[in-house]
């Protein structure tokens, strides 16, 4: 074997998948429509919402089925409209498909549902760095640095689910992250800043972070990073935003409520992948 391309003056590791013939089926599936819509979707929306004006004809998640269709072929959403009619012919239904004007008005304030599979065990949260799967998303301005969104994103996932291990970068060295982690009695693995000071120990998170301050002081970061796990996250994040990039570099929707909506489906896109099966890859010796 040839030696790998270097990276930063080491050789760069090389990868291999040991299950190829089961992921190429799986990759077929991904682009299988029986996948995206299904007789079995409540098209309909629920009678007696309780609201005043009219009732919505369709249910959410027959939005955000045509709105699947319109991210993962990349279409315009009078071509996806048209796409969720002929299925839904081809089915034999005779359901009507939301018009353009209703998916527009629909998308601003979409809760899209967000698949996923019980790990088993506790969460180890950058994504799911055991599944892959996207468990809670949130989108920020520059006016919100990450740290102030993790109790809203750690809000999303149900209060008794088990999280064991919570990862991020420098941005979260915040008294709050360290708070909301501790609520949910996970542990937290973040790179105190670079010019961080120690807490009082009174403080919640103090003991830890610290330690992780005079372990960074002697050993370094680069050796801190690998006996805490930190690289975890950063390959399960690398992992995340290459799959999410393939969707589309950039946003269709312009206004935010919009681009809300149109990251949470991909989001579920990535998930139902992932569902259908991952590779099998190992490093080569």
């Amino acid at each position: 074997m040839s030696e790998a391309p270097t990276q930063g003056g080491r050789p760069k590791a090389r990868y291999r998948t040991r299950n190829w013939r089961e992921y190429d089926r799986v990759l077929i599936m991904r682009g299988d429509l029986t996948v995206w819509i299904s007789p079995d979707i409540a098209w309909h929306a629920a009678e007696g919402t309780g609201k005043r004006g009219r009732p919505p004809v369709f249910s959410d998640a027959a939005i955000q089925c045509v709105l699947t269709l319109k991210v993962l072929y990349q279409l315009p959403l009078p071509a996806a409209q048209g796409m969720a009619e002929s299925l839904i012919r081809l089915a034999g239904l005779d359901w009507p498909v939301p018009h353009t004007s209703t998916l527009s008005r629909r998308q601003q304030s979409l809760k899209v549902a967000i698949p996923y599979f019980a790990c088993g065990g506790p969460l180890h949260l950058v994504i799911d760095a055991d599944s892959h799967e996207v468990r809670a998303v949130e989108m920020t301005d520059h006016r919100h640095g990450d740290g102030e969104i993790v109790p809203g994103l750690l809000a999303q996932l149900h209060p008794e689910e088990q999280i064991g291990v919570i990862s991020g970068d420098g941005a979260d060295d915040t008294r709050g992250v360290y708070k909301a982690s501790a609520t949910r009695g996970a542990a937290l693995v973040v790179p105190p800043r670079r010019n961080g000071k120690p807490w009082k120990v009174h403080a919640t998170g103090a003991v830890e972070r610290n330690e992780s301050l005079r372990a960074i002081k002697h050993l370094g970061r680069r050796l801190w990073k690998r006996w805490s796990g930190y690289h975890r996250r950063s390959l399960a994040k690398t992992a995340m935003m290459s799959r999410l990039k393939r969707l589309g570099e950039r946003l269709s929707a312009r206004d935010p409520a919009r681009q809300v909506a149109e990251v949470q489906i991909r989001c579920a896109i990535l998930n139902t992948f992932n569902a259908l099966g991952m590779p099998d890859t190992v490093a080569c010796a």
